[in-house]
């Protein structure tokens, strides 16, 4: 525990609850105006696992806090990338129409997200006639503002990557035979050498323009890594990119507009989902470029520099923010169907609930490196946390042997004085030095927790909650309240004040927590009797009695009690790792 200055709590203390809202004010962050928060459309040639998850929980858990925290309504978009040479291939290999595979793999995708929790306003389908409409569109803005040209392009292309890769990002492999292939050095799949007439889009007339773009807006790429790596780019030779497949290699997907033999690049056609979301090209300006992309590293290039130039080539801006994360691996291996490694999200939320899993992923998902997965580690995680530190907490400070009332119980100032005006020689009644530190560190905690949202690192919001429940247990285990005399009448003073103490950190936890475990929280919130409409973050108090100031809790009857707050897990006899095919 930190060890600080008696004086520089009372400092602290006094700062916070000066202004009249205790010692705890909620976050003070600007939440702007209206946001559209995006995932990635997500790939419907096999169904999802944890990579795609982790991506939708990100921006779940921002799109709640914002929520929380009293911003104009926004929108949270996800869906499917259903056109492309791999899908077509798939769809082969199954004997099943590309139509019919993307209508299954697509409502998979959707019911994962909706068991998640995840709060979508919008799924689009690339399939969708209003999204091809918006294609058709933006293609038609790209070729009368000049930036689209007929030329002859080959290269080495990856069907698994749906992209043309350059010979810096190749390496040659041996097959099963010894025989020689070339792969991608990023993903490992082959290459095969492709020479095509197709449309090209003038990407070379937007290295400066995206420097500058990058270099007016610093904070536009998060984490500060990747933000640096599109520099890097930037400082390379930037070509034309190819942005049609011949038809007669590619039926599944959008046609050129007035060019039978031509298919829309399925970049391009993905890209746009960010547009045809918000009714592009009638009504995006409602929301356009307050648009926040939550994407992985591996397509960072795709919405980084290539999404950026077509936007300012058809005349529009570029998006607001680009939050980007690193990968999951397993048991230090990355996922692969051929590896039988891959994690279903279905059967993790059967053997950790969807809560568990929701806290491990954002707790243990760092955006600037890969994260591990593996069973024994979720299950530490989530015991330790949230069933034994939280759901202990709670189950101890509400028990009706040490509160047999089921109340929230009076805060008595004389327990607990207010130190603003100590000066080092009176009796601090009850309270100790590290009870004081612990208030002081539950009064900062919403400020850091609105502060590491606003910065993507969600999982450093909630290590700083996580030490603050540690911080309570070890308050609520320092005073023993069980050994006290609830019929001594300065006993029971300072019983009922350690527990309206416990109640009120609860309050803020389970407060801070409905981004990242809802279901959890809302049954921690409703068992503390927290009304619906006193659950934001932008009105969050904290102690108002230590200041003087009323609590509407105090005297408040409990709500019923439902139980263990979240059970024990076992450790799986069966592993959530599967290799599915599609």
């Amino acid at each position: 525990m930190r060890r600080w200055p008696l004086l520089r709590l009372v400092r602290g203390l006094h700062g916070a609850a000066g202004d009249g809202t205790g010692p705890a004010a909620g976050p003070g962050l600007a939440v702007g105006g209206r946001v559209l928060l995006s995932t990635p459309i997500f790939y419907a040639n096999a169904p999802p696992h944890i990579g795609h998850l982790y991506s939708a929980l990100l921006a779940d858990a921002l799109h709640r806090q914002r929520g929380l925290c009293g911003a104009p309504l926004g929108r949270l978009s996800t869906g499917t990338d259903e056109h492309g040479l791999k899908i077509q291939q798939a769809a082969a290999a199954a004997d099943v129409s590309p139509a019919r595979l993307c209508a299954r793999v697509s409502a998979l995708f959707r019911g994962t997200l909706a068991q998640a929790a995840v709060s979508f306003t919008d799924f689009v389908r690339t399939s969708e006639p209003r999204h091809q409409r918006a294609v058709r569109h933006f293609w038609a803005a790209l070729r009368e503002r000049g930036a689209l040209y007929k030329g002859s392009y080959e290269g080495w292309y990856c069907t698994a990557e749906e992209s043309f890769l350059p010979a810096s990002q190749l390496a040659e492999r041996r097959d099963a035979r010894g025989h020689a292939l070339k792969v991608s050095l990023e993903s490992g799949h082959q290459v095969h050498w492709t020479k095509e007439e197709n449309y090209m889009f003038k990407l070379s007339e937007f290295q400066e323009p995206l420097r500058k773009w990058l270099q007016d807006n610093p904070r536009v790429i998060s984490p500060a890594p990747f933000y640096q790596q599109v520099l890097r780019w930037l400082q390379e030779d930037l070509p034309d990119l190819s942005v049609s497949r011949e038809r007669s290699r590619l039926q599944w997907g959008i046609p050129v507009p007035n060019d039978s033999t031509q298919t829309i690049y399925v970049w391009v056609d993905a890209l746009v989902n960010y547009l045809s979301v918000v009714g592009y090209p009638e009504t995006h300006g409602e929301w356009w470029p307050a648009a926040h992309h939550i994407v992985g590293k591996d397509i960072l290039k795709f919405h980084a520099v290539y999404w950026p130039a077509l936007l300012m080539a058809a005349g529009l801006a570029p998006p607001e923010r680009i939050f980007v994360h690193s990968h999951w691996t397993v048991h230090g291996q990355k996922m692969s169907k051929s590896l039988g490694n891959v994690v279903d999200p279905d059967s993790c939320f059967r053997q950790y609930t969807v809560d568990g899993f929701r806290y491990f992923l954002l707790r243990q998902g760092v955006p600037e490196r890969d994260c591990d997965y593996y069973d024994e580690k979720v299950v530490k995680l989530v015991n330790s946390e949230l069933a034994d530190a939280l759901g202990g907490l709670l189950n101890r400070s509400t028990a009706l042997s040490i509160n047999p009332s089921n109340t929230y119980p009076c805060f008595s100032e004389s327990c607990f004085p207010k130190i603003s005006d100590y000066d080092g020689t009176q009796t601090l009644g009850r309270a100790s030095t590290e009870d004081y530190e612990l208030v002081a560190s539950v009064a900062s905690l919403p400020l850091q927790v609105a502060g590491y949202f606003e910065g993507f690192q969600i999982y450093k919001a909630l290590e700083c909650i996580a030490l603050c429940v540690k911080e309570t247990n070890g308050f609520f285990q320092r005073h023993k309240p069980w050994k006290l005399d609830r019929k001594d009448p300065t006993e029971k003073l300072w019983l009922d004040t350690i527990i309206h103490v416990t109640l009120e950190c609860l309050r803020v936890f389970g407060t801070l927590l409905q981004p990242v475990i809802p279901s959890t929280a809302d049954k921690l919130l409703s068992r503390l009797a927290v009304e619906p409409e006193e659950r934001s973050l932008s009105g969050l108090t904290f102690l108002p009695r230590y200041d003087g100031k009323p609590s509407p809790f105090e005297g408040r009857q409990l709500g019923p009690d439902t139980g263990v707050l979240f059970h024990r897990l076992e450790k799986s006899r069966q592993s959530p790792v599967e290799n599915k095919s599609s």
